[in-house]
């Protein structure tokens, strides 16, 4: 994958980038990008809760994959954040790009959430997650994969070998 990549939230909502994802998507036959922008459009989903985010990896210019969190509306556990929208552009697959994207998701969450759940339909989708630390439920629920946060480990000390630093 190219250093030249940027992953950045993306407020404001950018509309036509999106739109470009969602018709590559509906190729696919996937329509939760399109999804996204519905529910954007009609206030339902605006990732501008306590602790949610829309990430865009861009290359250059343009918007090449796309994912957020929010908070689980489905479970009642508290603390649990939601996968939602993670889509990467074909051309751009099998790079690292979508890992790259759920890592920034998940370092986002760890300040908000406890675990995140996610729905996937496809094989090879669940095959992605689980092959970055999400487990399998059990089917019928609203999650099909979670994955429990920790906290991130502490920063490395920059005080002097043998220093006191409290």
């Amino acid at each position: 994958m190219s250093d030249a990549l940027a992953i950045r939230p993306l407020d404001p909502f950018p509309a036509a980038a999106i739109e470009a994802l969602a018709v590559e998507s509906a190729r696919e036959g996937f329509r939760y990008v399109r999804r996204l922008l519905d529910e954007h459009a009609s206030g339902e989903v605006r990732f501008d809760g306590a602790g949610e985010v829309l990430l865009g990896v861009f290359d250059g210019d343009g918007l090449i994959a796309i994912g957020g969190v929010t908070r689980d509306p489905y479970g009642g556990e508290a603390g649990t954040g939601r996968v939602r929208h993670v889509y990467v552009h074909p051309a751009h697959r099998r790079g690292g790009v979508g890992a790259r994207l759920l890592a920034a998701l998940e370092a986002h969450a760890r300040g908000h959430f406890h675990a995140l759940v996610l729905r996937t339909d496809t094989d090879a989708a669940a095959r992605f997650y689980e092959a970055l630390g999400y487990r399998a439920l059990a089917a019928g629920g609203t999650a099909t994969h979670r994955r429990d946060l920790h906290p991130s480990p502490p920063a490395p000390s920059t005080a002097p070998a043998g220093a006191n630093p409290i």
